[in-house]
C-alpha cells in the first residue's frame, strides 16, 4: 500500500476508458469508421471488433462480446479495476501497488507468453471476422 498514487497516467487512462465504454453501451457506436489501413484488403487487426467488444461488455453481453474480440473485454475489466482502486484509494487514502521485480528470465517468459498470445488472437481474428 502506498500513500499516493504513483500511476496516475493508468488511473487516467482507466477512467477514459470505462466513460468511452459507457458511453457507447448507452449512446451507440461512434460515427465514424475506426478500421485498421489493412481491412479493406480482408485483413483483420488482433484489435478488430475492439470497439463492439468495449460496447457489449459494458452492456453485460459477454457472448457478443467475446464473439467480437476477446481483448474488449479484459481491456473493460482491466480499467474498472483501475477505476476501482482509485475509488479505493481516494477514499481511504492508500493505493494498492503491486511490484514485480523483472528479471531477464522472467522478461523473456513474458515477452514469449505476449508474443503467442498476439498470434493466437491474429489467427483467431482471421477466422472469425466479425468486424
Amino acid at each position: 500500500m502506498e500513500p499516493r498514487d504513483r500511476h496516475r497516467w493508468i488511473t487516467l487512462l482507466a477512467v477514459t476508458g470505462v466513460s468511452s465504454a459507457g458511453a457507447m453501451a448507452v449512446f451507440g457506436l461512434p460515427p465514424v469508421d475506426l478500421h485498421g489501413p489493412l481491412h479493406p484488403l480482408g485483413i483483420m487487426s488482433p484489435t478488430c471488433g475492439g470497439t463492439r467488444a468495449a460496447r457489449f461488455t459494458a452492456q453485460g453481453n459477454l457472448v457478443q462480446a467475446w464473439r467480437y474480440n476477446p481483448l474488449g473485454i479484459a481491456a473493460v475489466l482491466g480499467a474498472a479495476l483501475a477505476v476501482l482502486r482509485a475509488v479505493l484509494g481516494g477514499a481511504t487514502g492508500r493505493w494498492v501497488d503491486a511490484t514485480m521485480s523483472w528479471t531477464p528470465r522472467r522478461r523473456r517468459i513474458a515477452i514469449a507468453v505476449a508474443i503467442v498470445l498476439v498470434i493466437l488472437l491474429e489467427v483467431r481474428q482471421q477466422t472469425v471476422r466479425t468486424c
